[in-house]
């Protein structure tokens, strides 16, 4: 891929996608006041240097960016053109993440791990994804093309294309447009496991009694 055209796709996705960078002396603004657009340029050349195999200095500079940005990128994740970062305090892109044409990250994004395993351990994203604020992308898993991640998401099995995925552990909500059926969108309502438990200690607790109290009883009929 050539970083010079993937920085020109970066930057024009920076008004595709942000109306805010419509305003007068839009340029200058992205170009000087953009963090995410900050983040991916300096990536774009040390993910370079990280090919070469030169140690040390890759890290450096993702570091100072991630001091200056907020964004923590690794020299070795592969990210397609047109990647646009809103808001990008505290995202995080792990070592071997992959990522296709024309993503979208929020605040608080995180493509990482699950443990300490070697080798390819973070995800592998498709083209034209959408984060929302906070997710969490973990492990080795794959996410299709075109596939919206609701914000406070963690996703950590694998999704197919056209989906849009929610909740904790996410579950497909829609697929291809149409509204899963089964999946309740109404996050008001969600039951409350607290409370259930509590509810199913009160249910054994009662058991519990009329056990003993059956047990007494048959106690004092055979006296």
């Amino acid at each position: 891929m050539n970083p010079f055209y993937a920085i020109y796709r970066d930057f024009k996705a920076c008004f595709e996608r942000d109306p805010a960078a419509r305003a007068t002396l839009g340029f200058l603004e992205v170009l000087l006041l953009y963090p995410g657009f900050h983040a991916i340029l300096v990536h774009r050349f040390t993910h370079l240097i990280y090919q070469l195999r030169i140690p040390f200095f890759p890290r450096l500079l993702s570091q100072l960016m991630r001091f200056f940005t907020g964004i923590e990128i690794h020299p070795g994740a592969k990210i397609g053109p047109g990647f646009f970062v809103d808001h990008g305090m505290g995202v995080v892109i792990g070592e071997t993440a992959e990522i296709g044409e024309n993503a979208t990250l929020y605040q608080g994004v995180t493509l990482g791990g699950t443990g300490k395993e070697r080798g390819k351990r973070h995800p592998t994203l498709g083209n034209n994804i959408v984060i929302g604020a906070g997710a969490k992308v973990l492990g080795n898993i794959k996410v299709g093309n075109n596939v919206k991640i609701g914000s406070g998401s963690v996703v950590i099995h694998s999704i197919p294309d056209h989906c849009t995925v929610v909740g904790v552990p996410a579950e497909i909500v829609r697929m291809g447009g149409q509204k899963v059926t089964e999946i309740n969108l109404d996050h008001g309502d969600l039951p409350d496991p607290v409370k259930a438990l509590n509810n199913r200690m009160r249910f054994l607790q009662q058991e519990i009694d009329t056990i003993e109290s059956e047990l007494r009883n048959h106690t004092k009929e055979k006296k």
